[in-house]
């Protein structure tokens, strides 16, 4: 009963709250949150119900708003998610087990400006075989500026990519959707 106890006192200590500072963030997502936003400790404000552990353990990822502290007022926005690709094998290969499905992800950032353009995206845990080359930052940079009013291309808009075909299309897509998922929470 005391480990019981323990456990729940780490969980409300370091878990997840309406508010959460930006040195709670995964390291490399907090050094990109203060070189984008600034070094002063900026409070995280959770901007979906969907509370999650980790700010990686849903495929979904959540919305943070930023503010610097002690100030009401919006300096950015935060989305942590996931995008799962293929499993291991190739996106055709057969499931034997259900219980062992290997899917392939990537756990990415995209910071936004206060009226929801992109400021930058990042990679910080690619976890698939293949596609690695779209964690480049010059590649990454193709989605700077995006406002969810126009759709991205692949081909057209953004860059493909020989051997990471499914992965520039699933970013592709995922970040689209973010950013216009972003704009209905903030309208």
């Amino acid at each position: 009963m005391k480990h019981l106890i323990f456990i729940l006192l780490i969980f409300t200590s370091f878990g997840i709250r309406g508010q959460e500072t930006s040195e709670n963030l995964p390291r490399r997502v907090s050094k990109s949150v203060e070189k984008t936003f600034g070094k002063e400790n900026l409070q995280l404000e959770n901007l979906t119900e969907n509370q999650i552990d980790n700010f990686t353990a849903s495929y979904e990822g959540n919305f943070y708003g930023l503010k610097q502290n002690g100030q009401n007022e919006t300096t950015g926005y935060l989305h942590i998610g996931r995008v799962k690709t293929c499993r291991s094998g190739g996106c055709s290969a057969q499931e034997t087990n259900s219980e062992q499905h290997s899917s392939e992800y990537f756990d990415y950032v995209i910071l936004f400006d206060t009226e929801a353009n992109i400021e930058l995206v990042k990679i910080f845990n690619y976890q698939a075989t293949h596609g690695q080359e779209i964690t480049a930052r010059g590649w990454l940079k193709q989605f700077l500026g995006f406002s969810g009013s126009d759709s991205l291309e692949v081909g057209k808009d953004i860059d493909t990519i020989s051997g990471a075909t499914i992965s520039v299309y699933a970013i592709t897509s995922d970040v689209q959707y973010k950013t216009e998922k972003l704009k209905e929470l903030i309208n």
